[in-house]
């Protein structure tokens, strides 16, 4: 089983779509994919005379961001990228983590990041029922707000929601598909492999900034949940297996 997380720009590449499919049809019912699309939720929060804020990678969310994050990522963005799966032919279903409580998440410092969340909960037999009917699940990363007692829902980076759905699952391998080859060090050279605490040096000193110090975080997150492996690839690692940045609990680094 592999989970594979897209990024908003990754999901521009004409080859998506069939690189997914290829991956699919190798395994069928061996995959799951969350997207992202950061870019167009910022667009539309500028457009609506809103400023996009970050922290560590993650979205600063207002309440009434969530209605924009809905609209934007479970139905333009979501149904967007079902389309072009369909088209090449898989059988992909497009879902939220907040349809059936999918990803119930809770509220990380909301004095720092608004209702942006935490997952805490996935229920994996909503997604092994889509699987073992033969359809490729296609998430978009609200979630179910499980403290909120009227139900409200969270906006999780899509990183964090993959590594908690990998982990769900017993995935052999979470992928986090960037805009560049891999995790990068301080001269612009890719590792190719990068252990967990140095992970953490490089997030702490700025060098792996903003959304590459969340995937670091989320990397960590789901190999100390069990998942096999995480890799932090671009499109082209979808169907190269040694292209991109290996996290892994050792201490061993190579470049």
């Amino acid at each position: 089983m592999r989970v594979v997380k897209i990024g908003g720009r990754a999901q521009a590449d004409p080859r998506l779509a069939t690189t997914l499919r290829d991956m699919w049809n190798a395994e069928p019912g061996e995959l799951c994919v969350v997207h992202g699309g950061g870019d167009e939720v910022s667009a539309m929060q500028r457009a609506l005379g809103r400023e996009a804020a970050f922290v560590g990678g993650r979205r600063v969310t207002s309440e009434a961001d969530l209605e924009l994050l809905r609209m934007v990522l479970s139905g333009v963005v979501n149904k967007r990228l079902v389309n072009a799966l369909v088209a090449v032919g898989l059988p992909a279903v497009g879902i939220s983590g907040e349809d059936g409580g999918l990803i119930g998440a809770e509220l990380i410092d909301v004095a720092l990041l608004g209702f942006a969340g935490r997952p805490v909960t996935v229920k994996a037999d909503l997604l092994r029922t889509l699987l073992g009917a033969a359809y490729l699940p296609v998430i978009s990363p609200l979630a179910h707000d499980v403290l909120s007692p009227n139900g409200g829902a969270l906006n999780v980076n899509g990183d964090d929601a993959a590594a908690a759905i990998a982990a769900a699952l017993d995935a052999d391998e979470l992928l986090l598909v960037a805009d560049v080859e891999g995790v990068r060090d301080g001269n612009g050279e890719t590792f190719t492999s990068l252990s967990i605490e140095t992970a953490r040096d490089l997030a702490a000193n700025g060098i792996a900034a903003g959304g590459m110090a969340a995937k670091l975080e989320s990397a960590e997150s789901a190999l100390r949940a069990g998942v096999g492996r995480v890799r932090i690839c671009d499109l082209a690692g979808l169907g190269d297996d040694a292209r991109g940045t290996f996290i892994t609990q050792s201490q061993s680094v190579v470049l």
